[in-house]
């Protein structure tokens, strides 16, 4: 059942792939749009912004190894990490939640979760990350940040309280000035760790008890 419950997510992912393969054209369009004021999300809604194939699989394999059940990811766009993720919690008898700001990303990522059969493994919070996770109060296993780069830090610090010894927070975009920004300013908190992977595009935060 797994098997073929993976095999499905798969096919979907490389559909998904494809369909993208034309990002750069419109990540360009949208940026085209901020000339003359600041950019915002929505000049990027026919963009998937999406993590590569690697990360995909390195993500899968951190799930799996260390056992994470609870995910909560922040920026779905069409859903291609989330599939990702949901590899990883079938088989660790997981679950994900995850939000987009886009209400038209959003359906589109629904129709892509349906079509690869884990629509029951994710649970889609359509709106503000900031509001739709604010009441969120169980723990954290992993927490993917991949959505807009200016509510990195105050998202990471509204749900710091569910975090703990083995959560592990996955950062994309880390080369990126905003992240950056954000980074440093966990770096000066001496609980966190954080690691870079893939040449800089990522940073793995974890807490430092779960290596005492």
């Amino acid at each position: 059942m797994i098997t073929s419950q993976l095999n499905q997510i798969k096919t979907t992912i490389s559909e998904l792939f494809e369909d993208s393969k034309y990002d750069m054209l419109k990540m360009m369009k949208g940026a085209a749009k901020s000339v003359f004021r600041a950019m915002q999300p929505l000049d990027f809604k026919d963009a998937y912004l999406s993590i590569s194939k690697e990360q995909g699989e390195s993500l899968i394999k951190l799930i799996t190894d260390n056992k994470l059940k609870n995910s909560v990811e922040f920026g779905t766009s069409f859903g291609i990490s989330t599939l990702f993720l949901a590899q990883g919690v079938i088989e660790t008898g997981g679950h994900i939640i995850t939000t987009e700001l886009i209400d038209s990303k959003a359906k589109k990522a629904i129709e892509n979760f349906e079509r690869a059969g884990v629509s029951d493994l994710i649970e889609v919070r359509v709106g503000d990350a900031m509001e739709t996770l604010k009441s969120h109060d169980e723990p954290i296993d992993l927490l993917l940040l991949d959505g807009w780069k200016d509510l990195y830090l105050p998202l990471f610090q509204m749900l710091e309280s569910n975090f703990h010894s083995n959560t592990f927070i996955y950062v994309d975009n880390a080369e990126m000035s905003e992240v950056k920004t954000f980074l440093n300013v966990i770096r000066q908190n001496s609980k966190y760790q954080l690691q870079s992977q893939f040449g800089g595009k990522v940073v793995l935060i974890t807490l430092k008890t779960r290596y005492k």
